[in-house]
């Protein structure tokens, strides 16, 4: 039986290339399509249609711009159970995780729709000294032109359209490259997107090699480059890009605060989500959890107890499964040898068992230290280190000794904790009284350190994706 086959979208047509790829179920490793990839002439084709189409967007008004993103919404909205599918065959999310990316996916296009028609500027007094006397200012956000996004597998629908939505929200056109093994969402809602009239140009989405994308970071042409993904890429490609303004969202090691107040029958089963949803491969996925030591014994108890009746292994398309098959098994296996590497160093499994192939069961970890690979960096794999701490300040202490500063979760109801973990946390994010995996897609989202530079969540994409310009008038507003 032939799989379906998916072209690069440049310039509003399916464009066939010359090299093509096969993309593997994660799960069952049949082979479910073939894609065909940009190079060459045909990123120059990408970039240049991307010029013109901005010519183009830069025009439209907000309302334009507006209903441009609600088509789109809608459209994503009609085909969820499409999507939702795609997302599991290509990636191995279980299939919940995949239908609230999807409404997830819908709700991004549909906000950035919103802010397209908010999208404003200030007046501005400048006789502010005697030789400014008469003088007033206009302020505007202005688009800077071609945008070159970057996504990852994991989030292969709701973070391309983190990339996608704020670009035509601010009137830029955009060239987005997928994940190489997860470019048939990307794809698919490209589909949607040229469906809902957008104009030829505005979004161009090719499927290519990592090479390839260098080569596009380096093209003068782009005037901003926004990647999400590996801290060790981000990093490099941000070396390339020479003068375009850059957005990186990368990975973390998140961590998590549990004060003695907290209601642990209540915190429990959402820290073991958040460890293990999706085997961890989330880059707000908890890692680290630090436990007051008055109730350390009884929170561990308590979390490898919910942790073996919920934290369900297995096929992605059954319902109840929270993790299924980790993306390939080179990245199952190096998670395995960091946690035996821990092991031989003296760290305790109080809960795990061995890996099949690509598919990692739970792992829980205590007399970890934090030089340890499992603790210091990214996992991205189902895997949680518990450890005791004495006071408060102690806990901040062990959060901040990390080269990431992603987000952060702290439960407490006690007001000056809150005030100083806010205060004190080495963060982009800290949520209170919830898991370092929340995530509403307006909200301001991004890390400091290694965790990247700048923030997503549509205005402040669009605000990335956007320069400041003056207009500084003499004497019109004179009595």
């Amino acid at each position: 039986m032939a799989v379906p086959t998916f072209y690069p979208l440049i310039h509003n047509e399916w464009v066939k290339t010359y090299k093509s790829i096969k993309i593997h179920n994660p799960f069952t490793g049949a082979n479910i399509a073939k894609v065909y990839l940009a190079e060459g002439d045909f990123l120059d084709m990408a970039v240049e249609s991307a010029l013109k189409g901005f010519q183009y967007s830069r025009r439209l008004s907000g309302y334009e711009r507006y209903d441009l993103l609600m088509k789109i919404s809608q459209g994503i909205e009609s085909s969820r159970e499409k999507l939702a599918e795609t997302i599991v065959n290509e990636s191995g999310k279980p299939i919940r995780f995949a239908r609230q990316e999807v409404e997830r996916g819908q709700f991004t296009f549909q906000w950035a729709a919103e802010e397209a028609r908010r999208m404003g500027g200030e007046v501005m007094p400048l006789d502010m000294a005697p030789r400014t006397k008469g003088y007033f200012g206009i302020i505007r956000r202005f688009p800077r032109g071609v945008i070159l996004g970057i996504s990852p597998f994991n989030f292969p629908l709701n973070l391309v359209a983190h990339k996608i939505a704020p670009a035509i929200a601010s009137g830029n056109s955009i060239i987005l490259k997928p994940a190489s093994t997860t470019p048939l969402t990307a794809l698919r809602l490209g589909e949607i997107i040229k469906s809902a009239g957008t104009p030829a140009g505005m979004v161009n989405i090719l499927p290519t090699s990592g090479k390839n994308a260098e080569d596009l970071v380096k093209d003068g042409r782009i005037k901003k480059f926004s990647f999400t993904g590996s801290a060790q890429n981000g990093w490099y490609l941000r070396s390339l890009a020479g003068k375009k303004h850059v957005t990186l969202e990368l990975g973390g090691n998140a961590a998590v605060i549990v004060e003695p107040d907290s209601d642990l029958g209540e915190i429990i089963p959402q820290l073991v989500l958040g460890s293990f949803a999706y085997g961890g491969q989330i880059c707000i996925s908890i890692q680290r959890i630090y436990i007051q030591e008055t109730i350390f014994d009884s929170f561990l108890e308590k979390f490898v107890n919910e942790t073996r009746l919920h934290a369900i292994t297995g096929n992605p398309q059954n319902a109840e499964t929270m993790i299924g098959p980790m993306i390939d098994e080179d990245s199952a296996r190096r998670s395995e040898n960091w946690v035996q590497e821990a092991l031989k160093s003296g760290a305790k499994m109080v809960y795990g068992d061995k890996r099949t192939k690509n598919i990692l069961p739970p792992i829980i970890l205590t007399n970890t230290s934090p030089d340890m690979k499992v603790i210091c960096e990214e996992i991205f794999a189902p895997v949680v280190c518990i450890e005791p701490y004495h006071d408060f300040t102690d806990a901040i202490k062990m959060v901040n000794n990390s080269h990431y500063g992603l987000q952060t979760g702290v439960f407490t109801n006690d007001f000056s904790k809150i005030q100083k973990a806010y205060n004190q946390l080495e963060v982009g994010g800290v949520i209170i009284n919830d898991c370092p995996t929340f995530r509403i897609d307006p909200m301001p989202y991004g890390g400091i350190k290694d965790s990247g530079v700048g923030r997503e969540g549509v205005r402040f994409a669009m605000e990335e994706m956007t320069e400041i310009k003056l207009l500084a008038v003499k004497g019109l507003l004179s009595s």
